[in-house]
């Protein structure tokens, strides 16, 4: 039987950044991970990442999860991979599956790092061929280069289904309609704008009635529902689709918890059933812990952070650091969760609608319900201004955590401040913009553009941060889309930017005329 001072079960962001934590500080650690990859969710992730420079922000989630990679093997982490952990028993003996037999470990600590599982919700058709988990779709897309279908229906509003939505119209799908059974978007808004401008449309308090198709997906039916969830008759809908792709929320895989005997809750507020733990992720059994999704829900770069308080209090629970060390290093990390978890999406606020920011200034409505700020709504925000001269219009109008944009201005045009989910400002009256346009390659919310409202007589310039191929050809015209993917006006390109800093966010530059600087933010070849 193998020892190891430390065993983690699960290689994705929480369970190798506590692996690597504990291996800095001289313990033997051992990985085990059912997949044939280690990563995790991070190597399906391509758009970047919020938060700041210390949680890895505007960083793609692939680069990161290379990044942890690297830090393991560095560190003398060892991970055994398609080795499936069945069994958590007394005294920290763990069996594990793999090359054909069933293994036995022991170890002096355990890190359960299993993370989570998509939801799934019954409706006529739901077993058809073509409905599937959005996770599902993205690991077709962004692991093996696989389109899911061709005309795509989103069941869920949350993080998971914008983004997810958003990489499979990158991939080249149509996605049809955007659906939740909730009254309002349950993601940050950022993600659906950016969904939205594309001409994808939204429907809140609608949910699917049944999937049209005997052998596999060939249509959906959906309905506007009432307070009670259900469907009101005569307000169906039928849509043309050959996928139905469901995000409607994860929960935690907590089942080897379970099995060690450690005090569990059922708390919705967490995912469900999750295990009881303290700050640092000690369960009620001494020297087990769990971190990342598997205690509780949240976005990678928490589950980053809990990994690796996780994995420093089990380093100091057995003797490798001292307590002063320890004392330090965690303070620092409860800072960096913190302030991830302020804002309006912050766990207190889960379910909540918020009217105004921080700041005091009405949330728009209009963004919670249909997926994009209205005209009347935009120019409230502090990154919305007019100037002479080429000038950034940040278009963040929530309070979320996030400040690259702080950061990659060097010109300091855009200040947030030190609270990470402050909205961002714009300096006001000529502030000394160059037009580099870092800040609109660094916006993991697409949400920034640099306006130039005397481009030429009659015209306006605005580029945009742009990740669809083929790129567009200086001369070539095509359309202005609104905030609502409407057709505004004919657009000419006039710059295609693309550099190693920008991380393949290209910035695209179009003219429009002068009534329209305010209003276009997309740009569409028609066919």
């Amino acid at each position: 039987m193998e020892r190891y001072n430390l065993i983690v079960v699960g290689a994705g962001p929480a369970g190798l950044s506590a692996a690597i934590e504990s291996a800095k500080r001289g313990m033997s650690v051992m990985v085990f991970d059912e997949n044939h990859k280690p990563g995790g969710q991070l190597f399906k992730q391509i758009h970047k990442f919020f938060g700041s420079k210390e949680h890895k922000a505007k960083i793609r989630g692939f680069n990161i999860g290379t990044e942890l990679l690297k830090e393991a093997s560095d560190a003398g982490v060892q991970v055994k991979l398609n080795a499936t952990v069945i069994g958590i028993f007394e005294n920290k003996e763990v069996t594990v599956n793999h090359d054909g037999a069933v293994h036995h470990y022991k170890a002096d600590s355990v890190i359960i790092a299993t993370g989570a599982a998509e939801n799934m919700v019954p409706f006529e058709g739901w077993t058809l061929p073509g409905v599937i988990g959005a996770g599902a779709a993205q690991t077709m897309m962004n692991l093996h280069g696989v389109k899911p279908g061709k005309k795509i229906f989103m069941l869920g509003s949350g993080n998971v289904g914008l983004v997810v939505s958003f990489q499979l119209l990158q991939a080249g799908c149509e996605v049809v309609a955007l659906v939740d059974a909730a009254p309002r978007i349950g993601g940050y808004g950022v993600h659906a704008a950016k969904v939205a401008r594309t001409g994808v449309p939204f429907y809140l308090g609608y949910t699917i009635k049944k999937v049209i198709g005997t052998e596999k997906v060939e249509g959906v039916i959906i309905g506007k529902v009432d307070e009670h969830f259900k469907i009101i008759p005569g307000t169906e809908i039928e849509l043309d689709v050959d996928t139905v792709c469901v995000a409607v929320g994860l929960s935690p895989m907590s089942q080897l918890l379970k099995m060690s005997g450690c005090k569990m809750e059922d708390n919705p507020r967490r995912g469900g059933q999750v295990p009881i733990v303290d700050e640092y992720g000690e369960t009620s059994v001494p020297c087990l812990f769990a971190a990342g999704d598997v205690s509780g829900i949240e976005e990678a770069s928490s589950a980053m952070i809990k990994g690796r308080m996780a994995g420093l209090r089990a380093a100091y629970k057995l003797g490798f650091t001292e307590e002063k060390v320890m004392t330090e290093t965690e303070t620092v990390y409860a800072k960096d969760l913190d302030s991830l978890r302020q804002g309006m999406f912050a766990p207190a606020n889960r379910g909540k609608l918020i009217e105004k920011t921080d700041e005091g200034i009405p949330t728009s409505m209009n963004l919670l319900t249909k997926g994009f700020v209205a005209e009347d709504e935009i120019e409230r925000y502090p990154g919305v201004t007019h100037q002479k001269g080429i000038h950034p219009v940040i278009e963040c109008t929530q309070n979320i955590p996030c400040n690259p944009c702080q950061d990659a201005c060097k010109k300091n045009c855009i200040k947030i401040g030190s609270c990470i989910t402050a909205l961002p400002v714009v300096t006001p009256d000529n502030c000394g913009c160059t037009g580099c346009g870092m800040c609109v390659a660094s916006c993991s919310g697409q949400a920034i553009f640099l306006v130039h409202e005397d481009f030429e007589p009659g015209f306006t310039s605005i580029t945009l941060p742009y990740e669809f191929l083929p790129l567009p050809e200086k001369g070539t015209v095509g359309k202005a889309l609104s905030r609502s993917g409407e057709a505004l006006c004919d657009a000419e390109i006039v710059g295609v930017r693309s550099a190693g800093a920008f991380d393949h966010t290209h910035l695209l530059t179009m003219k429009v005329p002068n009534e329209y600087g305010y209003k276009a933010r997309f740009w569409r070849l028609e066919k």
